[in-house]
């Protein structure tokens, strides 16, 4: 694990400051025991196994340093959403860190020499990364969730447009067809008086090139009475009549 995955941000490293600063204060202003014989004093100190315990500032610098070393070897970890949690062991004095993170920034980190202790710390580290990131991850979800559905109905809305748009231009349609109907219409009607007109004239020219053709294929010859001119036959008559009038006084 890289240092970048685990590193402890500045309000955990302050925080941690304060509580160690609370501590030697503490101790500082607590008197020396008058019963305590000085044999007792200088005794040496049993070694004690080491209890768990969040690391203070100095450690954490060293657990840096441990990581950049390459020192430490990641057994677990576990991610959700923003969150992690890790077991690392330190092979070299058998100890384990357990780091709790959030956006790659330590958050909490727990060191021991009991590998048990470090097994139970690292299950809760992880089930806490659970439930911390179920809001992160609901709100990944509905934030997911709520853009499909804007693009949803972006999409449905340039569907909605392109159906008006067919409609509107289905409705001109029908109605340029129904215009051109009724023109037609009018137009056939027309067209119908125009034909029956037609066909009468057809039918009497049909029966007077009938009877001009009858008239040809008659074989009988038929001269027409020559009528008389008006401004020269009335004086031809005249004289006729005249000469023959005078015919008999001749004679006698």
């Amino acid at each position: 694990m890289n240092r970048s995955a685990i590193s402890l941000g500045k309000p955990a490293s302050t925080a941690l400051v304060l509580v160690a600063c609370a501590l030697l204060g503490a101790c500082a202003s607590v008197p020396p025991s008058p019963a305590t014989p000085a044999s007792t004093a200088a005794a040496p100190t049993e070694k004690r196994s080491v209890a768990p315990s969040e690391l203070p500032s100095g450690t954490m610098e060293t657990l840096h340093e441990l990581i950049d070393s390459h020192q430490l070897t990641e057994l677990r970890t576990t991610y959700n959403g923003t969150y992690g949690a890790s077991l690392l062991f330190q092979s070299e004095k058998l100890g384990y860190f357990v780091v709790l993170f959030h956006a790659k920034e330590f958050w909490r980190v727990i060191q021991t020499d009991s590998y048990d202790n470090a097994e139970s710390l690292y299950r809760t580290f992880a089930e806490q990364t659970q439930s911390l990131a179920k809001v992160d991850l609901d709100a990944l979800r509905l934030q997911a969730q709520k853009a499909y559905a804007e693009r949803m109905v972006a999409l449905n809305e340039q569907r909605l447009q392109a159906l008006q748009h067919d409609l509107t231009y289905q409705q001109q349609q029908a109605r340029l067809v129904a215009a051109q109907q009724a023109q037609a219409k009018q137009q056939t009607a027309t067209l119908s008086d125009d034909l029956r007109t037609a066909s009468s004239r057809l039918d009497a020219v049909k029966q007077h090139i009938q009877l001009l053709e009858a008239q040809q294929k008659n074989p009988s010859l038929e001269i027409p009475p020559v009528a008389p001119d008006p401004g020269t036959g009335g004086v031809a008559a005249t004289a006729a009549s005249s000469s023959t009038a005078a015919a008999p006084g001749a004679t006698n």
